[in-house]
Formats: structure tokens, sequence, C-alpha cells
């Protein structure tokens, strides 16, 4: 069995492969300098220090984390690539609803096309009026004075230098897509991620530099929470699918069993996503009515993402964005449609109807308990800060943040470990069962 060490030593051997993962990396590198660069017009001092009194809580706070820093931080690259991330989920529930957009997802690779373009049309807009916000932001702030002291023009160059900005990140996540390994888009949201876990490790070690015992428990609670998250991400119901034989000239075709793989979290991400951005509705309405008890009331229950109240409406919201997302995202009637056309059938399910009912039935009974662990997942940092974790080291032990670490890398990892195999190695985790190799 080959060692790790000899499992890197071929992936180097790979020319392609060391050459996609060299340009990857060289990518994101440029992605993280520029995260550090400041708007023009902006006292990068100033809004450092302010940084620095924001707890980081709220939907800016799971925005910054997005960008890794880079939107308290006033960077050319603060709203990244989440406004492609929004134009994305547009399109993707406009084809729910618009038959035109249902058309396109219809029409192979020439309406992938239309979508990416109209996504990208999607971005621009949204990236604008986020800009025009931000710009509004950094002017009319209680500190405003402290943090512009650029020219009368800032408002103009914010907006060009920020839409410009996303812009250019999406072009590289195309790129590390393109000429990489791995989905880029989702590399960079990793990326800066994980920019925030050595300070968060180095700040929970600070605080139990008395008790190393007590930091060794936590790490090992986090290794087991992302076991979790890696079987509940990999688990499938494999439903048996058998195709009829078909004689083609002196060509038998058919009469093969295969597996319709239906995912137990084929939401992915998504449902927290959305949950967040619901939960964020209340205490933004809360801060119109500065003089109301009641808003004030409902604001400081929804606005503390720590709090009983917020983690149990979050829960409950998980849940069902999850069977909502899920429905969107996996068409029982149409793998139906494509299995009757293809010849194939459920053994003892008769074609079209039936075969759509049962797999939407299935897919009901498996989804249930991955919303239900989707959504603990998405309150555990609430839980684990009652144990005396830090917020900042609390945030990898749950929510969107360990879901997206998670998918990314079992992804990247897919890629390389198909490359390997196309070239007769073992692959890169021989005892493992990364997604796309079968024993």
């Amino acid at each position: 069995m080959p060692s790790i060490a000899e499992n890197l030593r071929n992936i180097w051997r790979i020319h392609e492969l060391r050459q996609r993962i060299l340009f990857t990396l060289g990518v994101l590198f440029v992605y993280r300098i520029g995260s550090y660069v400041t708007i023009p017009g902006v006292d990068a001092r100033i809004l450092e220090q302010i940084s620095q009194n924001t707890d980081g809580g709220g939907l800016f706070g799971l925005f910054n984390l997005f960008v890794g820093g880079a939107f308290f931080r006033a960077g050319i690259f603060a709203l990244g690539i989440m406004p492609y991330i929004t134009a994305s989920i547009i399109i993707q529930l406009l084809g729910a609803v618009l038959p035109y957009f249902q058309k396109l997802q219809r029409e192979g690779e020439e309406g992938r096309r239309k979508i990416t373009q109209l996504s990208r049309y999607f971005t621009l807009l949204i990236t604008a009026l986020q800009s025009i916000g931000y710009a509004i932001n950094l002017r009319a702030g209680d500190t405003a004075q402290a943090i512009v002291v650029g020219p009368t023009a800032f408002m103009f160059i914010t907006v060009i230098t920020l839409t410009a900005g996303t812009i250019f990140v999406m072009w590289l996540g195309e790129r590390i897509t393109e000429k990489g390994i791995g989905n880029g888009i989702s590399l960079i949201i990793m990326v800066g991620i994980i920019a925030f876990l050595p300070a968060s490790i180095y700040n929970e070690v600070s605080r139990e530099a008395g008790n190393i015992f007590i930091f060794l428990i936590e790490v090992a609670a986090l290794f087991a929470v992302t076991l979790f998250v890696v079987l509940v991400t990999m688990g499938t119901r494999r439903i048996p699918v058998q195709y009829a034989k078909r004689v083609v000239g002196r060509k038998v075709y058919g009469g093969t069993t295969q597996y319709l793989p239906l995912r137990v979290n084929a939401a992915g991400v998504m449902p927290i996503i959305f949950a967040q951005s619901i939960m964020f509705i209340p205490s933004t309405f809360a801060s119109f009515f500065p003089d109301s008890p009641f808003w004030q009331a409902i604001g400081n229950a929804t606005g503390n993402p720590f709090g009983f109240v917020y983690s149990a409406l979050f829960f409950i919201i998980c849940v069902f964005f999850t069977y909502f997302y899920t429905a969107i995202a996996v068409n029982p009637q149409e793998m139906a449609d494509t299995m009757k056309r293809q010849g194939g059938f459920i053994p003892g399910i008769r074609p079209g109807r039936q075969t759509s009912e049962f797999i939407d039935s299935i897919l009901t009974r498996i989804t249930l308990p991955g919303a239900l662990f989707i959504s603990f997942v998405a309150i555990l940092p609430a839980i684990v800060v009652q144990f005396g974790i830090l917020p900042g080291f609390a945030q990898f032990f749950g929510g969107t943040s360990l879901l997206i670490m998670v998918g990314v890398t079992l992804d990247t990892l897919q890629q390389v470990e198909s490359h390997l195999l196309m070239r007769h190695y073992d692959g890169f985790m021989k005892t493992g069962r990364v997604r796309g190799r079968r024993r």
C-alpha cells in the first residue's frame, strides 16, 4: 500500500496535474494579496482600529468571513465573489418558476453558456448596487470623517473599484475551474474562510494556555464533527435501475444494472445561507424603530446568533429551506422521463408517473435526517459557545464555514483522484472512499 508521501510524489510526477495545482495556488495567492489592498480614499489605519471593535456577528460578519476579511478592511475585493453567488441563486430560483429559464436548463451546453452569461450580467448589476451602499456606509457612518479622506469623487471611485474587483475575482474563479484544479468559485470562498482559522486557533490557545488539555478536547470534538459532516455530505441512497437490452447491428447494448444516487444532503449549504439571510431581517426592521420597545425586544432576540431564540428559529428555518431547495435542485419527474427515454426502469416500479412518485417518496424520506443534521450543524456554534469556546473558533464547529470547507475539499480530492486513476495510479487515498471511486 503506497504511503501518503508516495501519493504526493505521484501527484508531482504528473506534469498536467502539477501545473494545475501550481496555477491554482498562484491564482489564490493573487486573490489574497488583493484582499489587503484598500479602496482609494480610505484611511486603512483608522478603519483597522474600528474593525477591531466590531464583533463580526450578523450578516455582515458572515459576509466578511466569505471574503477573507476584506469587507471590514474596505479592500478592493470587499464584495468578493458573493454578488456572483447571489446572481447564481436568483437564476436558479427563476429556473423553477419561469419557463424561459427552464428551457435554458434543458438545452445542454448551449443553455448553460446562456445561463452563465446572464449570471454575469446580474453580477454586474448586483455589484454596482451593493458598492453604492458600501460607499454610502463608509461616508455616512458615525466615523465617516475619520475613514474617508479621499477626493469628492469618492463615491464614483468606490463603485468602479468594487465592481471591477468583483468582476476580476469572478474571472479568477473561472480561470481556476478551466486551468486549475477544483471549482474556482468554491475555492475562493474556502480560502477566505480558512484565512480566519490561524488567528482563531491562536486566540483559543492563548485563552487555554493554562490548561492545554481542554484545547485538545476541543480539537478532538472539532475532528469528530468534521467526520460526521463528511459522512452526511457523501451519504447517498442508491436506487437500482435496470436497462433493457437493445440490439444495434451486431452489438448488444443495455441489459445492465446501474444505480441512481440520491444524496442525503442534496441541498448542500444553501439552506443555511437562505436561513441566515432571513434571520437578519427582523434586526434590520428593529433598527428602523429605535424608540419602540416591541421592535427592540425582537431585534435583541433575533440579533444574537448565540441566543436561544435565534438558534430555535434558525433550526426551524433551516429544515424548511432544506426541503425547499431540495425540491428545486432535484426533479423526480425529469429523472423518470430521462430514465424512460433511455430504456431504464426501477425493478418492480412501472416507468413514468409511478417511477416519479417512487423517487419523490425516497427523496422525502432521506431528506428528513439530512435536514435535521444540517440544521443541527447550523446551530452548533451557538451550542459550543455555551461551553466557553470563543466565538471566532466556534464558527468552525459548524454552520456555513464547516460545510463549505468539507464540500470543497471533497470535490477537489475527487478531481485529484480522477487524474491519478486515469494514469493508472492507485489514487490519493487507497484505503478511503472519495466520491467518484467505486470498489
